[in-house]
């Protein structure tokens, strides 16, 4: 698969909230954390073995652990100390964590991924036992099953041939769990080799229970490159042993894209989270002076805006602006009542400025995380009363301009609102190292009428929607 097939396909998914996301080791090498190799390596040589040469890693675990006397406590130990020390978290985890995921399974012990998600300001909810898949966080915003345990708990970790021949009796839970997600939702497979018995076998009951009809699931792998001093005919036999383990992965419904270098992973969750981002729309204004029009107006002006942006699909952002974010919430409570749709974050964020003294210090940060939503930002009015009583442009609107920018959003300054969104409008087009293609001679400072406002600016989202 192309990777702009993949990109499409994973955008779509996410809108229909169908996408779960699968992690492996991989995905977490990047933070620091080592792969099972290297977890294994002294563990190999311990009981003269090269953890190099084997491919059975679950097996060489099992050796270890015979070869004393079926104590797991030296593994244990390990799988609590690699596993559970703070690491820095990769772009990609950030990503996913940003994007509206709400599935997320892996195999690793590590903490990263709920990490990511806490940071990013959601309720998780993690399940590393089959105590957990019975309960369930009021209000989570992801789910994130750990299938082998979690390091902090060490002692139930899955990691040796004991373990997964115990799974179907102690964990078997997770199985019916993950079949079902494997059934109802497209998985994207991150770091993950597909070398772990459980996912084997469960993919291959669904293959058994649906055959042509199980989901389609899609994986990124790197392409082998050649080690230092390898002989061309080894290089190329593993280029053909991976090809037809692509080939094989279809039989599970599983489409692959082929990568070069690891970073190119992080370029495709980017186009998908810029895409993504496309739909949701932040509105920034605020208005003490309403002149050459009334408040009323003004007023019916952005509800009515807001509605018709409703509308067209996107998801709408405001940080209640002086003047202007009480008619962007009446004009979106009034479109979602009346067309019996939740009022919920799937169509406004909402995002109230703290006025403490304490609250004004964070306004940056707050500015920043608020516009982290959206792909596109429109601007209307910007004034404010000075602490001498004198109407002036609102420099956080500048500032909320100059973030949108840093974030690359689509910049949709009104001039004809006039205050500083006259003056931004005039900035972008005599900007000539702006990478903006979007035509904004719509919204010039000439044009007053708001009606022919509002429809130029809904032509505009209708162009980019298309």
């Amino acid at each position: 698969m192309k990777k702009n097939i993949l990109i499409k396909k994973l955008v779509k998914e996410i809108a229909s909230n169908n996408l779960a996301i699968f992690a492996g080791a991989g995905l977490s090498v990047g933070a620091g954390y080592i792969d099972w190799k290297s977890l294994l390596r002294e563990f190999a040589e311990e009981i003269d073995l090269d953890v190099d040469k084997e491919h059975d890693l679950v097996s060489l675990a099992q050796y270890y652990i015979n070869e004393k006397g079926g104590i797991k406590s030296t593994v244990n130990e390990l799988i609590l100390n690699e596993f559970s020390q703070k690491a820095i978290l990769t772009e990609n985890h950030k990503i996913l964590a940003r994007l509206p995921i709400d599935t997320f399974w892996t195999t690793n012990y590590d903490p990263m991924l709920e990490k990511a998600l806490e940071d990013s300001g959601k309720i998780v909810d993690v399940k590393h036992s089959t105590d957990h898949l019975s309960t369930s966080i009021r209000g989570r915003d992801a789910v994130v099953y750990k299938m082998h345990g979690d390091a902090l708990d060490s002692n139930n970790a899955v990691l040796t041939k004991d373990d997964y021949e115990e799974y179907n009796l102690k964990r078997n839970e997770f199985f019916t769990a993950l079949r079902g997600d494997l059934t109802t939702k497209k998985f994207l497979f991150l770091g993950f080799s597909f070398s772990d018995p459980n996912i084997d076998y469960i993919l291959s009951r669904i293959r058994l229970s649906h055959g042509n009809n199980q989901s389609e699931h899609y994986c990124i792998l790197r392409n082998v490159t050649q080690f230092p001093d390898e002989q061309q005919a080894d290089f190329e036999y593993r280029e053909r042993k991976q090809e037809l383990f692509i080939n094989d992965l279809r039989r599970f419904g599983i489409q692959t894209v082929s990568i070069n270098e690891y970073e190119e992973i992080t370029e495709i969750l980017l186009e998908v989270e810029k895409i993504q981002k496309q739909k949701t729309i932040f509105i920034s204004g605020a208005a003490e002076d309403y002149a050459p029009y009334s408040q009323q107006e003004v007023e019916n002006f952005v509800s009515s805006l807001t509605q018709e942006i409703l509308k067209l699909g996107y998801r709408v952002v405001t940080g209640f602006g002086l003047g202007i974010g009480s008619s962007v919430i009446s004009g979106a409570v009034k479109y979602l009542l009346e067309n019996r749709l939740k009022i919920d974050e799937d169509h406004l964020v909402l995002r109230p400025f703290p006025q403490n003294e304490e609250g004004r210090q964070l306004w940056t940060a707050y500015r920043k995380d608020m516009i982290s939503y959206a792909g596109i930002s429109i601007f209307l009015f910007g004034n404010k009363i000075d602490s001498e009583g004198k109407i002036v442009d609102s420099n956080g609107m500048r500032e909320e301009f100059d973030i949108s920018k840093t974030n690359d959003n689509t910049l949709l300054p009104v001039g004809g609102t006039g205050s500083i969104s006259e003056n931004l409008w005039e900035s972008l087009l005599d900007n000539e190292s702006s990478n903006q293609t979007i035509d904004i001679n719509g919204l010039a400072p000439s044009i007053t009428d708001l009606e022919t406002i509002k429809n130029n600016i809904l032509t505009i989202l209708k162009g980019i929607k298309s």
